[in-house]
């Protein structure tokens, strides 16, 4: 191909020269038009901590937030052993524990009788459950009925706390399988019973079952009159 003389190349540069020197100053004239960082006034260097020198806007602060929802508070205090709650490991002997002091004193005498003779054969009764407040009675109900579903359902298992022995002092859930199995065979020469088929935990005094024996038991709470007080 035959290359322009060289009059055409220079007359085609100086007619470039111009339109680039042009191009440029339209780009700068734009970017100083929108304000760009780099082109700001070198004060906004000693701007003091927290500006922002970005062009978008700052988060929202803290302060600036609404506020959250304060954490539900029970409005009372939770269940300890004041109302009957039992710690681990405690026996019929245990008189600091009110679930065991609160009881029935003819009761806790005869199962501290009865504690003794199991002993010899290497058996501890364990209180798991002795008298209660009527706050505790209470909650335990409402647990039953949300864990069987019904009020119905519940009442086999919880009774209400104006017709449960244990508000009253009258009755003691005992453990372990070995200490209920020695009191459902020999219970009954110290008046101890067992009263519902459904807990062989539970046992109440029955004074006149050393000379007749144990009365006959109720499949669950819900045969029992004094339930439907």
């Amino acid at each position: 191909m035959t290359r322009p003389p060289p009059s055409a190349r220079t007359s085609t540069l100086r007619f470039r020269t111009p339109l680039v020197a042009g191009l440029v100053a339209l780009l700068a004239a734009i970017v100083v038009a929108l304000g760009h960082p780099l082109l700001k006034p070198s004060s906004d260097s000693t701007a003091t901590p927290g500006q922002d020198s970005s062009p978008f806007l700052p988060a929202p602060s803290l302060s600036d937030r609404p506020p959250s929802h304060a954490p539900h508070r029970e409005s009372r205090g939770a269940l300890d052993e004041a109302d009957g709650v039992v710690p681990d490991g405690v026996t019929v002997l245990d008189d600091e524990v009110p679930a065991v002091a609160n009881l029935d004193a003819e009761l806790l005498d005869a199962l501290r009788r009865a504690a003794q003779n199991a002993a010899d054969d290497g058996i501890t009764f364990t209180v798991n459950s002795g008298w209660r407040s009527a706050a505790y009675q209470k909650e335990l109900l409402r647990k039953a009925v949300a864990q069987h579903g019904s009020e119905a359902e519940a009442a086999r298992w919880v009774a209400t706390a104006t017709t449960s022995p244990h508000v009253s002092g009258d009755a003691v859930d005992i453990g372990p399988d070995r200490a209920t199995d020695w009191l459902s065979e020999h219970g009954s020469a110290y008046g101890l019973c067992r009263i519902y088929r459904n807990e062989p935990w539970h046992f109440e005094l029955r004074t006149d079952a050393a000379d007749r024996g144990c009365p006959r038991r109720y499949a669950d709470p819900t045969q029992d009159p004094r339930m439907r007080q």
